[in-house]
């Protein structure tokens, strides 16, 4: 049976116009504020630039058609998110960032039709932002999401929640809160949790410090948020009692891949400039790229942005059939992860002491990329979670 990897015309349209869009409007503000989006202009800087993005038709591609967006499944969604994330500031202007991204996608799986009209349109539409409340100091949830310490205790008529979370991208100035409680059970026990939604601006709701992590490029910092006998009535559970652990799979698994999307296309621009360079700068009495270790550094990236693409395309094709994709989707993260970090250290390493310099971008999308091995899960996790199905599935065989 032939495999026909074409994308369909209104896909490939949009790939080149959200990638002629970021080379001429977002990448010169990229490189004017060297990647920090705080310096830029925070939120403001953001409502412009999705100005921008949904003036030229390319905001939201993710976002169902109901809610304004253009309904991309996975798989068509790849090729459009890797244009965007060419720059670092890309998906913020298409609405297509972390966690706002992944929980339109949950909103739009799980939310009830008020939920979806209150919470999931001016969200889609890029009128609020979102945070995603579910990482906890130690000894609560964090590669170890069964530990959750965070609860939410039956009241009259709804739940009363206390908890602390920390690393919670986007929750200065998030208008909405998606909040992972404990609702039975004991930390470590799997199952017993359930998702709340919260403005932000309920009583009980208070974001911390900022937490100084490497990358600049995500608005709204990783925060600590504490929740302080937050009331929330019954209608503020998304989806059921006790299945937040499942629902939370509806969302990780996808966004995991749309995390490889984005950086893919990081990775990308650092390689394209590493090649540049190399075509140009001479030295030893040659072209760097007439030079054989050079060129084994070219190939090597090359090799890894294929075969990232490739592992891409096998988890996103099972998403789309609607499958668990549980292999697929650890597979392609944790490869995507280690490989877009070797491209980048790699394209440092072509460029020599500009590579580590603010006069290209390659040090800036280091400092970003870095930290993806260890958020969506960190590769050591997601080995143990992939050698652990392996066996499960020898065991079964030979029964």
């Amino acid at each position: 049976m032939a495999i026909d990897l074409t994308l369909p015309p209104e896909v490939h349209t949009l790939t080149e116009r959200t990638r002629e869009f970021i080379r001429e409007q977002v990448l010169p503000l990229e490189d004017a504020h060297a990647g920090d989006i705080a310096a830029a202009g925070g939120d403001t800087f953001r409502i412009e630039l999705q100005r921008a993005a949904r003036a030229a038709g390319l905001f939201a591609p993710h976002a169902p058609i109901e809610y304004g967006g253009h309904g991309l499944g996975m798989s068509d969604r790849a090729p459009v998110f890797e244009a965007a994330g060419y720059s670092l500031f890309g998906p913020t202007a298409l609405n297509i960032a972390a966690p706002d991204e992944g929980n339109v996608h949950m909103l739009a799986h799980i939310a009830n039709p008020e939920q979806k009209q209150r919470y999931l349109a001016p969200l889609a539409r890029g009128e609020v932002r979102s945070a995603f409340a579910m990482t906890e100091p130690a000894p609560g949830a964090g590669s170890d999401p069964s530990a959750l310490t965070t609860r939410a205790v039956r009241t009259d008529g709804g739940w009363r929640i206390n908890g602390h979370k920390w690393f919670i991208t986007g929750a200065d100035g998030a208008s909405l809160f998606i909040i992972m409680a404990r609702t039975s059970g004991e930390p470590g026990q799997r199952g017993g949790a359930t998702m709340f939604l919260a403005p932000a601006d309920s009583p009980g709701i208070e974001v911390g410090r900022h937490l100084d992590t490497l990358d600049r490029s995500m608005i709204g910092g990783h925060c600590e948020v504490f929740f302080t006998d937050l009331l929330v009535p019954d209608s503020a559970v998304l989806g059921e009692v006790d299945r937040g652990f499942e629902y939370a799979q509806v969302r990780l698994g996808p966004a995991r891949m749309t995390h490889v999307m984005r950086w893919l296309g990081a990775a990308r621009r650092g390689h394209d400039v590493a090649v540049a360079h190399a075509a140009e700068r001479r030295g030893f009495g040659a072209r760097l790229g007439d030079l054989g270790m050079v060129q084994q550094m070219i190939a090597d990236n090359e090799i890894d942005i294929a075969a990232t693409r490739a592992l891409l395309t096998r988890a996103c094709w099972e998403l789309d059939r609607g499958e668990p994709a549980a292999d697929a989707t650890s597979i392609a993260k944790t490869f995507a992860a280690e490989a877009i970090h070797r491209i980048i250290d790699r394209s440092m390493q072509m460029c020599g002491g500009l590579g580590v310099s603010g006069d290209l971008p390659l040090a800036r999308l280091s400092r970003e990329v870095r930290p993806f091995r260890i958020y969506d899960g960190p590769s050591e996790v997601h080995r143990w979670a992939i050698a652990k199905r392996a066996i499960a599935r020898a065991r079964r065989a030979g029964e």
